[in-house]
């Protein structure tokens, strides 16, 4: 990832810890110390997921759900905590946050295919070219044909990643519909943190998190 991106984010967890132990909520510390662990370890998996073709959607799955999914989730949660809601609202937010997460994460992956850099915010393919087993790869792999799936080994071995192989892999994610399930799994998860509000009050506060889980989504298109 962007170096800068990764030092703003080991500055902003560092700094949430500093305000906890200021606030003195163990509770908090423990989900944010809870929640450092998750991530580390879904790092960690992803690095072990680099080039390899065997990786499956659940297995992904797993992976972002601790990754990114876990992040999304504590900061949900303790903000309930801090507003001294009950366990019931924190469970809730909880859900909201790790389902938001993974609807997040799995746009992220599609629009690595579907944007430009300017639009993505990095520089385009640096997925494919870095041999990162998303989504849309998986997906395209399991749905290739023979061509296909040489193509795939090719380029996640590192082989192939030039700008035309880039546009080929472009190319076999969009004909497989890849993109497009990746799409409807993250909208189906976005709803699942919409669901997730449910017992809450209709209110402001509630329309932005909506909102939120509709931008997130809405960035592909």
């Amino acid at each position: 990832g962007n170096p800068a991106s990764v030092l703003v984010g080991d500055f902003l967890f560092s700094r949430s810890f500093e305000l906890m132990v200021e606030d003195g909520s163990l509770k908090v510390l423990k989900i944010l110390s809870n929640a450092s662990a998750v991530i580390a370890e879904g790092e960690v998996n992803q690095l072990t997921a680099v080039r390899r073709l065997d990786i499956s959607e659940e297995r992904y799955l797993d992976i972002i759900g601790a990754k990114t999914a876990a992040l999304f989730a504590a900061a949900c949660k303790i903000a309930a905590v801090v507003a001294e809601r009950g366990e019931g609202d924190e469970a809730a937010l909880d859900a909201y946050g790790r389902n938001l997460g993974i609807a997040f994460q799995l746009v992220d992956d599609a629009i690595d295919y579907i944007s430009s850099a300017a639009e993505m915010g990095k520089d385009a393919g640096d997925d494919f070219r870095e041999g990162k087993m998303t989504l849309p790869v998986i997906l395209a792999y399991a749905r290739g044909d023979e061509a296909a799936r040489a193509f795939w080994k090719e380029a996640i071995s590192g082989r192939r990643v030039a700008d035309a192989d880039f546009a080929e892999a472009i190319a076999r994610v969009q004909s497989s519909r890849a993109v497009d399930d990746t799409l409807a799994r993250a909208r189906h998860y976005g709803q699942r943190a919409i669901d997730a509000l449910g017992g809450f009050n209709n209110g402001a506060a509630k329309d932005a998190m909506v909102e939120a889980v509709e931008f997130a989504v809405a960035r592909a298109f």
